[in-house]
C-alpha cells in the first residue's frame, strides 16, 4: 500500500492528477487531497472514493500541519509515501492586482509542504511553470531544464522562489524531491480566468473576447489529462532528475488559437454565430497589454518521458463543447 498526499487536488490539473492515481495497479493506495477551495479550485473536482480523504484547508497557514494533525481523522499518518505539491496562486492577472497574497501561499506554502517531506522522507514532485524562465522572443529557441530563472511577474517569481526552496531542501536536507515545469494546460474543468474558458465564456454569452495587445503572443499546450500522466511518471522515475521540463503537443499565438476557438463553436453551435465582414471582428476587443506580458514559451527536454512522447495532438473538440454547455446552462 501506498500513501499519497496530493496539495492543490480540486484544482485543474489536481484533480487530474487524483484521477490519474487512482487507475493505478495498486488499488490499495490511498491518497490526502488538502485543498483550500481558492480561485481555481472547484467542488465539480472533488473526487468522491473511500481511497481519497479530502481536506480543505489553507497550507500556507502558519503551522498548519500541525494544526490539523489535532483532527481525529489523523491527517498525517506515519508512512506518507509520496508528496505531490500544486497548491498554489497561479494566474498572473490577480499577481499583479495582489501581489503579496502570491508570496503567502506560493513560498510559505510551500516550505509547509516541504517541512512534511522532510519529516517522512516522502518522494515529491513540485509542481511549477514554464514561466520562472521568463520569455522568449519570436524566433529564440524553447527553454532547457538549463535555462536560467528569469521570471517577470509576481506569479511567476513566486513559483521560481518556490523551486529554489525545493532545490534548497534537496541540496542541505537530502530531500528526494524533484521539479517539473510544464506549458499551458487545457481540458475540461479549467478555471473560469484562463483564455480558453474565457473565450468560450464570452462567445456564449454575446461578449467581446478580450485580447491583450495584438494577440502574437505564443503558448505552448497540454492537455491537463497528459501533463498528470507525466507528473505521475517522474514521481517514480528510477533515476530522478532534478528539473523536468512538460512540452506539450501546440504552439499557437492567442489571436490563432482563438479564431481555432470560434470556427470550431461555429461549427458545433451555429446558434452563436455572429454576422461578420472579414475577420471576426465582432467577436473580439483588442485591450490594453497587461504589464511583462511575456511574448512566448515553449519547451524542450533532454528527459525521456513516455507521457510526454505519447500525449494526444493538440484537440480542443472535446473542451469546447464541456465549456458550451457549462456556460449555456
Amino acid at each position: 500500500m501506498s500513501t499519497y498526499v496530493v496539495t492543490g487536488g480540486c484544482g485543474f490539473i489536481g484533480s487530474y492528477v487524483i484521477k490519474e492515481l487512482l487507475k493505478s495497479e495498486d488499488k490499495d493506495l490511498y491518497i490526502y487531497n488538502i485543498d483550500k477551495m481558492g480561485v481555481g479550485s472547484s467542488p465539480e473536482n472533488v473526487v468522491e472514493d473511500k481511497r481519497v480523504e479530502n481536506h480543505f484547508m489553507d497550507i500556507a497557514v502558519e503551522d498548519a500541519w500541525r494544526i490539523h494533525m489535532a483532527n481525529p481523522l489523523d491527517f498525517i499518518t506515519e508512512d506518507v509515501d509520496y508528496v505531490i505539491h500544486l497548491a498554489a496562486e497561479s494566474h498572473v492577472d490577480r499577481s499583479i492586482d495582489n501581489p503579496l497574497e502570491f508570496v503567502d501561499s506560493n513560498l510559505k506554502g510551500t516550505a509547509n509542504v516541504l517541512e512534511l517531506v522532510r519529516k517522512h522522507r516522502a518522494r515529491m514532485v513540485h509542481v511549477s511553470t514554464d514561466e520562472v524562465y521568463g520569455h522568449l522572443e519570436r524566433d529564440d529557441p524553447p527553454f532547457t531544464e538549463e535555462s536560467p530563472l528569469a521570471p517577470r511577474s509576481p506569479y511567476s517569481a513566486t513559483k521560481a522562489g518556490s523551486d529554489l526552496l525545493v532545490q534548497s531542501y534537496i541540496e542541505t536536507f537530502g530531500i528526494d524531491a524533484s521539479i517539473t515545469r510544464c506549458c499551458n494546460n487545457y481540458g475540461p474543468r479549467q478555471g473560469d480566468e484562463k483564455l480558453i474558458p474565457t473565450v468560450i465564456r464570452s462567445i456564449v454569452k454575446g461578449d467581446k473576447i478580450p485580447v491583450y495587445g495584438t494577440g502574437e503572443n505564443i503558448r505552448e499546450w497540454i492537455h491537463a489529462e497528459d501533463h498528470a500522466k507525466a507528473i505521475l511518471e517522474v514521481l517514480v522515475d528510477d533515476v530522478p532528475a532534478k528539473v523536468y521540463n512538460i512540452p506539450g503537443s501546440g504552439t499557437y499565438t492567442n489571436i490563432k488559437l482563438i479564431n481555432i476557438i470560434i470556427q470550431m463553436v461555429e461549427l458545433f453551435y451555429p446558434e452563436y454565430k455572429r454576422k461578420r465582414e472579414g475577420a471576426r471582428a465582432e467577436y473580439i476587443e483588442f485591450v490594453k497589454d497587461r504589464a511583462g506580458h511575456d511574448f512566448k514559451y515553449e519547451l524542450s527536454t533532454k528527459h525521456n518521458l513516455q507521457a510526454v512522447k505519447d500525449q494526444k495532438s493538440f484537440s480542443i473538440e472535446e473542451t469546447i463543447k464541456y465549456y458550451v454547455e457549462q456556460y449555456k446552462a
